[in-house]
């Protein structure tokens, strides 16, 4: 049997989405291919690309005759790399509301200690909470205000395992758009407290970085917002024994059971991805997501993002003509991030879809309402129960019969 893969350029969106105007207006020129080629027009080389559709979706050009393409919309609110993969293993999140722990700290406070934890203010200033004396949970001070709130433990006295039930009895009790529990063993929970500050007015939250959270050892769970992951690709192949590789930011934003590796370094991760491709013998898939574009547009470094588009287009043209006669390689992104804009945030774009294999029809998908769709077929192709959400085009790029 085949093998279908999935590989996201994080953050390559094709163009500002309609209804751009709810969000951030000003994005609304948002284009992040287009500002990066116009700025790097000498330098930009990323022919695979374009000839897979990326020139038919962007200029009108002609159709690729080799393999399926089209785009999609995000179906989550917003544009976020969280968010927008829980869309594509096929749980689309709820609209969420932002929230500091100022206005959530006494339902979360009874809640916890309904469960039988102890919790304590250790701060008067603050609500800030302290369940059993090695967790904090506070507000996230690495993203947008109100958006996440953060459950942060010393490892060494609480296991992850026991940290993970603390952040789902969290989730259930604020309507944020994401709850993440994160440790690590080479801190300290005194270490932790001290790091706790106020960012903007009435957010207090721990600096993690700061706090020696981050490292050797660091371990993370994200809990999105109304996602259901039992009922994405993910969770449904461990459940029916199907093994699932998640490289890259996969690794930190997709659940799952299989091997996990969160390299960052695009060299590396696609020479791994070359490798595990070439060593597993067995029925697997690859859910592999290049981060690096994503962080280069934070950094609004058109040059940085340029030479990284410039890598993965040549990584495609020589693993591409590799794959296997069965196999199936769908490449896309999971929102835009235009370096150009003049602001360091995600950009919501409309998103391309390229479907690759010898098997693959040359037809247009169109345009998919929702990134889960690529769950669907994921579930589609190995003949799994269905995702949450979603609806498989599988049947539009292969001929079953």
């Amino acid at each position: 049997m085949g093998r279908m893969m999935l590989l996201v350029i994080d953050s390559f969106g094709i163009g500002a989405m309609d209804d751009c105007r709810d969000y951030v207006p000003s994005d609304c020129r948002a284009n992040t291919y287009k500002h990066i080629r116009e700025a790097k027009k000498d330098e930009l080389k990323i022919p695979t690309l374009y000839r897979l559709g990326l020139g038919a979706l962007v200029d009108g050009k002609s159709a690729p005759e080799t393999n399926a393409y089209g785009y999609s919309k995000l179906a989550h609110h917003g544009a976020d790399t969280y968010l927008g993969h829980q869309e594509i293993a096929g749980s689309c999140p709820k609209k969420s509301n932002k929230r500091l722990m100022k206005e959530v700290h006494g339902q979360i406070k009874q809640a916890l200690e309904a469960h039988g934890y102890e919790v304590a203010y250790p701060f008067s200033h603050c609500r800030v909470l302290l369940v059993n004396g090695a967790a904090v949970v506070a507000d996230n001070l690495e993203s947008s205000l109100g958006n996440i709130i953060n459950v942060t433990a010393d490892l060494k006295k609480m296991t992850f395992d026991e940290l993970k039930k603390i952040g789902r009895i969290v989730r259930e009790n604020v309507d944020t758009s994401r709850v993440i529990a994160l440790g690590g063993p080479y801190t300290s929970i005194e270490r932790i407290l001290s790091c706790v500050k106020e960012k903007h007015k009435d957010q207090w939250g721990v600096d993690t970085p700061k706090a020696g959270v981050y490292g050797k050892g660091y371990m993370v769970y994200h809990m999105g917002y109304g996602v259901e992951i039992d009922k994405q690709f993910p969770m449904i192949a461990a459940k029916h024994g199907l093994k699932v590789y998640r490289l890259g930011k996969t690794a930190d934003v997709l659940h799952g059971t299989g091997p996990a590796e969160p390299i960052v370094n695009t060299t590396e991760l696609l020479a791994r991805f070359s490798e595990l491709y070439r060593k597993e013998e067995g029925n697997a898939s690859f859910l592999v997501n290049i981060q690096e574009t994503d962080l280069a547009g934070h950094a609004e470094n058109v040059d940085w993002y340029c030479r990284l588009l410039n890598e993965t287009d040549q990584w495609l043209q020589d693993f591409i003509p590799q794959m296997r006669e069965e196999d199936i390689l769908i490449i896309m992104a999971d929102h835009g991030n235009d370096p150009t804009i003049g602001h360091s945030n995600h950009t919501r774009e409309y998103v391309p879809i390229f479907i690759v294999g010898k098997k693959v029809k040359p037809v247009y998908i169109g345009m998919r309402e929702t990134m889960a769709d690529v769950g669907a077929t994921l579930c589609d192709f190995y003949g799994l129960p269905k995702t949450k959400e979603g609806e498989s085009f599988l049947d539009l790029i292969l001929d079953r019969n």
